[in-house]
């Protein structure tokens, strides 16, 4: 099975499959940063495509903040998981406190990566939402949830490795989910990848502007 030897060699191997995209003016890429982004970059790269990011921030429940109660998203786009919201009977106060929190470091992380650059008009796009890979997939659904606030024609989820089952998944939540590899056993999205170390800021920063530069060029 593959392996990847870092983001970008799995950046050009995703690519591959997404060529039917290449030079068509309604695609962007969005990564999910931190590690989407050198992947986003290479399939950006390769398609002649806009690069952005898509920020997420999961809402997890105090106390048990590995449960998403919901996420924030780019643009001030909320979602709640209404069944744990219920279930677990979380007062507004509560959820209005974690929100607040997430959107002021999700509005931190917006300004550091795009600095003044506006958000890009997504309304009838073919976006290609682009992630380093899926485990559980909770961050994705919610990036995907947020997106279609955004109107866009088409979302294209792609990512280079995935479990099967995962990526099943997704088949019924977007357009097009297109998962390079579907290893089985999948053990974690590290495991398929010789250097998986961080993604720093400086290199989000530095991919996006590189992007940004050849696509005004």
């Amino acid at each position: 099975m593959t392996s990847f030897r870092d983001r970008y060699h799995a950046g050009r191997f995703l690519a591959e499959k997404l060529s039917q995209y290449a030079g068509r003016k309604d695609a962007i890429v969005l990564a999910l940063p931190r590690g989407g982004v050198p992947v986003g970059y290479e399939v950006a790269k390769a398609l002649n495509a806009p690069l952005d990011v898509f920020l997420v921030r999961k809402l997890g429940l105090p106390g048990r903040e590995e449960l998403a109660m919901g996420a924030v998203a780019t643009g001030g786009v909320r979602v709640l998981n209404e069944e744990v919201v219920r279930w677990f009977k979380i007062p507004e106060s509560t959820i209005e406190a974690v929100a607040e929190r997430e959107q002021r470091e999700l509005e931190r992380r917006e300004r550091e990566y795009r600095g003044g650059r506006p958000f890009p008009d997504l309304s009838n796009k073919t976006v290609i939402l682009v992630d380093d890979g899926l485990a559980t997939g909770t961050t994705m659904k919610a990036a995907i949830t947020a997106l279609r606030a955004y109107k866009p024609a088409r979302i294209v989820m792609a990512v280079p490795t995935a479990p099967p089952e995962t990526c099943e998944e997704f088949r019924n939540e977007v357009d097009t989910a297109i998962c390079a590899t579907t290893p089985q056993p999948f053990w974690a999205v590290g495991a398929w990848y010789e250097d998986f170390s961080q993604t720093s800021d400086e290199e989000v920063r530095s991919l996006l502007e590189q992007v940004s530069a050849k696509q005004a060029a």
